[in-house]
């Protein structure tokens, strides 16, 4: 029997409708991998901008005195000291109502002030309005700035490709008006991480993306999604059953299906379960097509005994006994074949009238996210230019321990993003290459001769030909290096942080055996007196203790300045990594975003032009 069936399994007929049940399968499993690391992507968007928030806010206390201006050459009465900011909260219309909570009045307006290299970015601010000559007038025009990106950004909508850059330096104008901190630029850049997550929404909404987290378990998928897709293909019994229990088959799907009926009689699924009901489909289709040629072999063989049977005039009884056997199997061939055609019609009604709609909207979803996520990634790697135009003065404030776990909770978030970013561009290459494979071997019609091309003229093999073309263009190596050089800025903060930090723990252990020897030497004086003499020892116990004294204070002394300078190169190797490493991250991204942006707009435009055409021809006689 097992070689009967290996020979079974190695027909073109069979062999093929294996292949078709093996792609089906890996893009259900490419489906649900697909929506989960564009879950998984847009989360580590949010939870990256969120950690360089915390990490900025830690890093400009340390450095907050240093982003104070230098003093007028004119003398201008003392203000009052600023009322203490609130920390910085992903909200912005909190942080702007904290901050705006009890403003001070601002001072007499200064003389002009040179205007900073970057001021002509804004072209609505004159140069003499753009002083910082003091703080409360900064908070005063910087509450304002961030007001004015939050009524931006809600009034913004998706702008077409030719009005991108214009809509970028729109932005950007509004965004630099003033003079900011680390803390405040790095606000900037977690709003439109923010708004690069966002612009995903409409994306998962296609690919069912759960709110409610993901199954790690890869046994069935009707474990891991409820939304109301039913398939128990284990009660179709085509081949094997009469053809009307075909017809009450027909009937129950119907009746499954009722409420997701459009007025235009197509069948409005979502696409997880349009995938999954095509994989149920072809599990059918390919034990009907096994079955089929496992009887057609029997078939064979009976007539080919029937022959021999009429040759050697065997008994009458034994040779009507074959008879009857050859006819029905004929029988059973007839009943298969029209199952297989069945079931194959139902696979292209489904892919036609499901899955091509389905598909175009992913593309559709995919073009305008990526157009989003361009733009604000534009806008971010303009923000990050202003780090280069803080001058910082050198910092002695020690790197706390919650600024270190912040450093390392950066450094985290942005090696998920990394990996997230990877798994994304990985998920969509698999998704498409099993539908692609599908489409190949599923565009050849089962019918009564040997495989032929379906007279069905279908567009879809052609979009996700182009699709999968458009995915191997995008430069994801590029941009995941580009996440990648960042993460080594970080990495390079958290080492530096820690040699510090190991610095800290030697100076102070210096210090506090230099303590202990101090009190040795104290009581030794109270003993002895301040020299000890030769009749209370034969040693100068005293003058040795001093001395030991003396050289473990110049060794504290000098595990001090060497924290003391640790400190120095941490302040300084921290905004200096930040300013150098910042903007080629963004770089990078603002790079694949606009290619995917225009790939996928080709894309959905040919797609759709070939539908118009295909509804034109449908129209003429």
């Amino acid at each position: 029997m097992g070689c009967w069936y290996s020979r079974v399994d190695r027909e073109e007929n069979v062999s093929r409708c294996k292949a078709r049940k093996k792609y089906m399968k890996q893009l259900v499993k490419a489906r649900q991998a697909f929506s989960a690391s564009h879950a998984m992507y847009l989360r580590s968007l949010r939870s990256t901008g969120a950690a360089l928030l915390q990490f900025s806010a830690n890093e400009t206390v340390l450095h907050r005195q240093c982003y104070r201006p230098p003093p007028q050459p004119r003398t201008l009465p003392s203000p009052l000291p600023p009322p203490p900011r609130p920390p910085f909260s992903p909200s912005t219309e909190t942080w702007t109502s904290s901050t705006m909570a009890s403003p001070l009045p601002p001072p007499p307006p200064p003389p002009p002030a040179t205007s900073s290299n970057w001021d002509f970015w804004d072209p609505f601010v004159p140069a003499s309005s753009m002083s910082v000559t003091e703080e409360e007038w900064e908070d005063e025009e910087i509450a304002t700035t961030v007001s004015d990106v939050a009524m931006t950004r809600a009034e913004s909508v998706m702008a077409p490709p030719s009005s991108v850059v214009t809509s970028a330096s729109t932005e950007l104008a509004i965004v630099s008006r003033n003079s900011k901190d680390l803390g405040e630029i790095v606000k900037e850049v977690d709003d439109y991480f923010l708004k690069a997550a966002d612009a995903g929404a409409e994306l998962s909404a296609i690919l069912e993306v759960s709110s409610s987290g993901f199954s790690a378990d890869s046994k069935g998928v009707n474990k891991i999604y409820s939304y109301g897709c039913t398939l128990n293909p284990t009660s179709w019994t085509w081949g094997s059953t009469p053809a009307p229990r075909m017809n009450t088959h027909r009937v129950r799907i119907g009746q499954m299906d009722e409420n997701n009926v459009s007025a235009g009689g197509i069948i409005n699924d979502s696409h997880h379960c349009t995938v999954e009901r095509l994989y149920a489909w072809e599990k059918k289709l390919f034990l009907e097509v096994k079955n089929c040629e496992t009887v057609k072999k029997e078939h064979e063989k009976r007539v080919g005994q029937l022959r021999k049977m009429d040759v050697k005039r065997a008994d009458y009884f034994k040779t009507e006994k074959v008879k009857k056997e050859v006819e029905k199997l004929e029988s059973q061939m007839i009943v298969a074949s029209q199952a297989i055609e069945t079931i194959s019609a139902e696979i292209i009604k489904v892919r036609e009238t499901q899955l091509y709609p389905q598909l175009l909207e992913l593309v559709k979803g995919m073009m305008c996210m990526w157009r989003s996520m361009y733009e604000s990634h534009q806008v971010q790697m303009h923000i990050v230019q202003q780090l280069k135009y803080l001058n910082t003065i050198p910092s002695s404030e020690p790197t706390s321990e919650i600024h270190r776990q912040s450093t390392l909770q950066l450094e985290l978030q942005v090696q998920q993003w990394q990996q997230s970013f990877c798994d994304l561009v990985q998920a969509q290459q698999n998704y498409i290459q099993s539908l692609t494979g599908w489409l190949r071997l599923s565009l050849f019609q089962f019918s009564k001769s040997p495989l032929s091309k379906e007279n069905h003229e279908s567009g879809i093999y052609s979009l996700c030909e182009e699709w999968q073309q458009a995915v191997d263009r995008t430069p994801d190596k590029v941009a995941a290096e580009g996440i990648k050089s960042f993460l080594s800025v970080v990495h390079a903060i958290v080492l530096q942080q820690a040699e510090e930090h190991k610095q800290k723990k030697k100076s102070e252990s210096a210090f506090k055996e230099y303590e202990k020897k101090v009190s040795e030497l104290r009581s030794l004086e109270s003993k002895y007196g301040p020299f000890s003499t030769p009749e209370s020892s034969h040693k100068d116990l005293v003058g040795e203790k001093r001395a030991k004294v003396e050289m473990l204070k110049r060794k504290a002394e000098e595990e001090k300045t060497k924290y003391d300078k640790f400190v120095g190169v941490t302040r300084a190797m921290t905004m200096n990594n930040l300013q150098m490493g910042f903007p080629h991250v963004f770089q990078a991204m603002v790079g694949f975003s606009s290619v995917c942006m225009q790939s996928f707009e080709t894309v959905y435009i040919e797609a759709k032009q070939i539908c118009q055409e295909q509804d034109v021809k449908r129209i003429l006689p």
